[in-house]
């Protein structure tokens, strides 16, 4: 496993994250979701992704993340959070404000049974609350040692920017990360985001790196999805539906297999690797259900493309 620095901070993560989004405290079981992050663990990743969010239940991925994580030593490992959707009745179970922040940190702490959370995120931008209120509200819980760093989760790049502005013009703790979208097929955040981020010094963890599993090649053009994966599942596939709908793309996808072949790579370290090409993507989260998946895809880290590689992957996909 290889280490890169997050942005101007002082972390160093993983070139590879375990994330728990669709899978820990839904879709897979304790004891297996447990040994896929004590394989994660072993082979060199320290970084774990949640989100209060994640799992059927309000905190319930955390609550799995944190039993597990209290195996291993504290300052070892980087875990997250997230908060701004809606998880429960009450008006002040959502959003960004200082009253939501302050009281959902002190739940996340709870249910992952830990003393602060390395990295704490809002989960999407809050256009109901002042930005200033929430970077006030930030910046009190790192000084509360409740949080050692904050980012953001697919905001744009003009929020971030005025997000930056703001907090050198009040003296305020400044944004470490942002954790958009980034694969092959969806490369966004290359325009805009990026560029404001780098000069900004802000590193980018980014999720979905395999596209919901598509860039692993098991969807097939004119096929239904393979039974047990989340194109199949009916509650989950929808955030990959569009997709599997795309004949054209998934035979698209299928041409990428030579070049991970040539490459001695599976099409899942393929896509992998091509992410971790980008220099100022510091972390890529995967979801696993099983730890094989992880031993696999944590041998993406460290992998080089030639710029032929590079250049052929973007013919196919164009």
């Amino acid at each position: 496993m290889q280490y890169r620095r997050l942005g101007t901070s002082g972390l160093k993560l993983s070139e590879i994250g375990l994330g728990s989004w669709l899978t820990y405290g839904t879709r897979v079981e304790m004891e297996q979701a447990q040994a896929c992050v004590r394989k994660a663990y072993d082979l060199g990743i320290n970084h774990f992704d949640c989100a209060v969010v994640y799992g059927s239940e309000p905190h319930e991925a955390e609550r799995m993340l944190g039993q597990v994580l209290k195996e291993f030593p504290r300052h070892t490992y980087t875990v997250t959070s997230k908060v701004f959707w809606k998880v429960g009745p009450s008006t002040y179970d959502q959003g960004l404000s200082r009253k939501h922040l302050m009281e959902r940190v002190d739940m996340s702490l709870k249910a992952m049974q830990l003393d602060y959370i390395d990295i704490y995120y809002c989960h999407r931008f809050d256009p109901e609350t002042d930005v200033e209120e929430t970077l006030r509200a930030l910046d009190d819980l790192v000084a509360q040692g409740k949080i050692l760093y904050y980012g953001f989760s697919e905001w744009s790049a003009a929020q971030i920017e005025n997000a930056a502005r703001i907090v050198d013009k009040r003296n305020l703790r400044r944004p470490v990360v942002n954790q958009p979208v980034y694969n092959m097929l969806n490369r966004y955040i290359e325009k805009e985001v990026i560029p404001v981020c780098t000069r900004e010094g802000i590193g980018q963890v980014v999720f979905s790196p395999l596209a919901q599993g598509v860039l692993t090649g098991k969807y097939k053009p004119g096929s239904a999805p393979p039974a047990g994966t989340r194109g199949a599942d009916e509650k989950v596939g929808r955030f990959v539906r569009q997709m599997l709908n795309d004949q054209e793309l998934l035979a698209k996808v299928q041409k990428l297999k030579p070049i991970a072949e040539r490459n001695g790579l599976t099409m899942a370290q393929l896509a992998l690797a091509w992410v971790l090409q980008n220099p100022q993507v510091t972390c890529a989260l995967i979801g696993a259900t099983r730890p094989e998946q992880v031993e696999e895809n944590v041998k993406a880290s460290g992998v080089k493309l030639s710029p032929e590689d590079l250049k052929e992957i973007d013919e196919v996909l164009a």
